[in-house]
């Protein structure tokens, strides 16, 4: 009498070990059908243009001297040189090189030495574009996937209760990285310099199609608050009303990754409105997107006395200067050992990163030519 063996029980959850991703998460390229932030408006004047780049793609943003913003290739059809070393005239972008002109949809309008009974070249390749949040979006995939209709919603961005900040910096890493370190704030060990000793804790942890998302409440077991934060939070000496269960007598952080943002939003205890609201884009810059300009909206909520956000903010500044910095110094270093090592190793435990990093992979795509 043959007998048929148990098929073997995947003990790996219960050991906190998540089941082996699809594909190796720093070798996961962005969807690039979403609209992404590629520069700052003000970047942009009239009559103005400026070389950006989307996961290796150069493109030339620039603004028409009658205010128009438009996105083109960036590499003249002639020669290849970029265009952005042209310059505008009118509505037209004519090459620094031998000055064919293009117009705000990509097509080649005049060849100055082309004969008049002659077809003029083909031009380049154009891309949706969108002015926003004073931010300059473009659309660099397939404008006929849904993702060119999901335009990202601000709500608190110009809402007269708030001020914003503008995040605007590079980062050498790759974008997942940037994701891991927002999401999971048990890393406030490392910083312990500016804000003493936090114990945060993970209350709850959904998700659902394309999103995921995790609320925290934290504690200050020693140290001071810093300035800054207690300007741009309020006073947080201990956890309000530390053992009641009900979830409003608690200060409460919420962090969502709806792919490919994130936004985090805290909320202090009994408050309807969040006294810091904020939405973050990590945009690839290189082919093998390792490198990411991260732009980000930072709304702060004015405290009740007319203009006294204005004297705050310097202290609101450095102290997000300083949490900002210890974060791109570890997300860089992150990076690195990835580089040396030529894969992801990471022994990950906490289940809203887990959770989170199944995402990036199952929403993205491999990057071509990297195994």
């Amino acid at each position: 009498m043959s007998s048929v063996s148990p098929a073997p029980v995947d003990r790996r959850a219960d050991r906190g070990i998540a089941a082996p991703l699809p594909r190796d998460i720093r070798k996961t390229a962005i969807d690039p059908d979403y609209w992404y932030p590629l520069a700052r408006s003000r970047d942009i004047p009239r009559g103005g243009k400026k070389g950006v780049s989307f996961a290796g793609e150069p493109i030339v943003l620039a603004r028409t001297e009658t205010g128009h913003i438009f996105a083109l290739e960036d590499r003249c059809a002639h020669r290849q040189v970029p265009l952005s070393l042209g310059e505008v005239r009118g509505e037209r972008l004519l090459c620094g090189y031998h000055c064919w002109a293009y117009n705000t949809a990509g097509a080649c309008i005049n060849v100055p030495y082309l004969d008049k009974d002659k077809s003029l070249p083909n031009g380049v390749k154009s891309y949706p574009c969108v002015e926003a949040y004073g931010l300059v979006f473009v659309y660099p995939g397939d404008v006929n996937a849904a993702g060119i209709e999901r335009f990202p919603h601000i709500p608190t961005w110009g809402d007269p209760a708030y001020k914003t900040r503008y995040l605007d910096r590079r980062i050498d890493c790759h974008y997942s990285f940037m994701h891991e370190n927002l999401m999971d704030m048990n890393h406030q060990f490392l910083h312990r310099s500016l804000m003493g000793s936090i114990n945060p804790t993970a209350l709850d942890i959904r998700e659902g199609d394309g999103w995921v998302e995790v609320d925290y409440t934290f504690h200050r077991a020693r140290g001071k608050q810093p300035i800054g934060e207690k300007f741009m939070l309020g006073r947080r000496s201990k956890a309000p009303n530390a053992k009641s269960e009900a979830r409003e007598d608690k200060d409460i952080m919420t962090i969502r990754t709806g792919y490919p943002y994130q936004t985090l939003q805290f909320w202090t205890a009994g408050s309807s409105e969040p006294a810091l609201d904020l939405w973050n884009a990590y945009v690839p810059i290189d082919a093998e997107q390792r490198k990411n300009h991260t732009f980000g909206l930072m709304m702060v909520r004015k405290p009740g006395v007319p203009g006294a956000i204005h004297l705050l903010w310097p202290f609101i500044i450095a102290f997000t200067n300083g949490i900002f910095g210890q974060d791109e110094d570890i997300v860089e270093a992150e990076q690195r050992a990835f580089d040396a090592q030529g894969e992801d190793r990471n022994n990950e435990i906490f289940p809203i990163i887990q959770k989170l990093r199944h995402l990036l992979v199952t929403q993205g795509r491999p990057i071509p030519g990297v195994e």
